[in-house]
């Protein structure tokens, strides 16, 4: 029998949603990435209460997400800027988007369409970098999982099962 360990398993998913997995914290980087880097402008936007936003954004600033900069002397006014972990952000406030149009929408469409500099309206896709290709479900498999629980050789070789029918490759059941 294989033994599975209690602990969680590590992972950047769920390292990444200690700092951005919470409603208000994503809504933030979403205003910032619109133009609004201003507080104010956020809380009105977001609907967020004032001192909710004010600790997510202290947490997006000390993870490095977001920046801090001085846009007024008298009274003394900062506004906030994505740094470059904050800009990779981007693909997955598109991704997020693009759920929310397709299954949370209503009757009248998306209330926020975006339109890529080619003139056509935004429609976030992930693809391989490598093919081109567009990511589906069923089509990765891990290749390096220092999370996981370790199995033995054996029990790994009864976990796979084919990718498809005309390949030998083999993946993990899960």
């Amino acid at each position: 029998m294989v033994s599975v360990s209690a602990e969680p398993r590590e992972c950047s998913v769920a390292r990444t949603l200690e700092i951005v997995g919470e409603k208000w914290a994503l809504l933030a980087v979403r205003e910032v990435f619109l133009g609004n880097g201003r507080f104010d402008e956020m809380v009105r936007r977001t609907g967020a209460p004032r001192d909710t936003m004010a600790a997510r954004l202290r947490v997006l600033v000390g993870s490095g997400i977001l920046e801090r900069r001085q846009y007024s002397e008298h009274p003394v006014r900062f506004e906030y800027q994505l740094t470059e972990a904050g800009r990779d952000l981007y693909p997955v406030i598109l991704t997020l988007m693009r759920w929310g149009d397709q299954y949370l929408a209503g009757p009248a469409g998306p209330p926020l369409e975006l339109e890529h500099r080619c003139g056509h309206l935004l429609s976030a896709r992930l693809v391989c970098e490598a093919c081109g290709e567009p990511v589906v479900v069923g089509e990765t498999r891990p290749v390096r999982d220092l999370g996981a629980t370790r199995l033995p050789a054996s029990a790994v070789a009864d976990l796979t099962v084919p990718l498809d029918s005309g390949t030998d490759s083999a993946r993990p059941a899960v």
